[in-house]
């Protein structure tokens, strides 16, 4: 797998995403921004579906076995954060309840969440929004 290639892909979902959560409904672009996110998804599924889904199963057979793994494109936040840091490559982070909540037995009374998240291309583990584990990477 070209991870790379599989991390500007992801980038640039990431990007479409932001555009698209930045805009209204009622925004005249809103159609075409969202019809181009959800091509540019279904291309992203048919080159990477097959990789991320096997790392999603290792995540999942060792935290939350009991629950099914979802198509990628679920663990991908609506919304993203875009930062910059000091060597100037950007960094991404994500709010509040974004990703796929499952249930931890190590944590039952925990809101646990799984974020796919670029740069590098990695999926985290969020517990009670805070505490960010990285999971999965891709390698």
């Amino acid at each position: 797998m070209n991870v790379i290639k599989l991390n500007e892909d992801l980038c640039e979902l990431v990007s479409r995403r932001n555009v698209l959560a930045a805009i209204g409904y009622n925004d005249e672009a809103y159609d075409e921004v969202e019809e181009n996110l959800h091509d540019f998804e279904d291309d992203f599924l048919e080159k990477y579906e097959d990789y991320l889904e096997e790392g999603l199963q290792t995540v999942h057979d060792k935290y939350c076995p009991d629950i099914d793994v979802l198509l990628p494109i679920a663990y991908i936040a609506k919304k993203y954060i875009e930062k910059t840091d000091k060597d100037g490559n950007m960094t991404y982070g994500v709010g509040a309840n974004e990703g796929i909540l499952i249930d931890v037995d190590k944590y039952p009374k925990s809101d646990v969440r799984l974020i796919l998240v670029p740069s590098p291309t990695r999926v985290v583990m969020t517990i009670d929004n805070s505490n960010p584990q990285v999971v999965w990477e891709a390698v």
